[in-house]
């Protein structure tokens, strides 16, 4: 099983990406069923780490939080782009479920993560792509800015390479808690 932990986009948010997902030559747009931001790729496991991980995840707790996307990016260099995204506003509680989620995760017999937590959505992978019309992409949604939504959960994905793309398959749900409202103080 291949495995990652990630917070599905509301529908509206991925169609909204959707139309913006176009010209670039020899991109391969992300679909926008597809669209997440992934918190941890865990990789191929066997089905025993696969229970181990399903039960770490299950003690992760937080309450419910909002996001929003703020911007697009790439991953790559001056000489090739491999990758273009969709950034996040800035989210302490972002950060602190990621973090909860690696700790869990090493709990359960994972080997750390080695690369920095770097919140995106993967919108497109490149491949020879013209670097002109990736810097002309990123100009021009350079202003992309999503409605606020609420993040009340995560999800643990199985991950199936096909030629047509990746098939992403929930495993488990999580919910995170209703936040508390604040007590009168008489």
């Amino acid at each position: 099983m291949r495995l990652f932990v990630a917070i599905p986009l509301p529908e509206d948010i991925g169609s909204d990406l959707g139309r913006i997902s176009a010209g670039v030559p020899g991109a391969k747009w992300v679909a926008p069923e597809n669209l997440h931001i992934t918190l941890r790729f865990i990789g191929e496991v066997d089905g025993g780490a696969f229970q181990d991980i399903a039960a770490a995840l299950g003690g992760v707790a937080g309450e419910r939080f909002e996001l929003r996307l703020d911007g697009v990016g790439q991953f790559g260099d001056r000489r090739r782009v491999r990758t273009l995204w969709a950034g996040l506003a800035p989210s302490d509680p972002l950060k602190r479920l990621q973090g909860r989620i690696e700790t869990a995760l090493q709990g359960s017999g994972l080997e750390p993560e080695r690369r920095k937590f770097h919140p995106h959505v993967t919108l497109a992978r490149l491949k020879n792509a013209p670097l002109d019309r990736a810097a002309r992409y990123l100009i021009d949604h350079s202003a992309y800015r999503s409605r606020s939504f609420s993040v009340d959960g995560f999800v643990l994905f199985q991950s199936h390479l096909a030629s047509a793309g990746a098939i992403y398959q929930p495993e488990v749900e999580y919910f995170l808690r209703q936040s508390e409202p604040d007590e009168a103080v008489l």
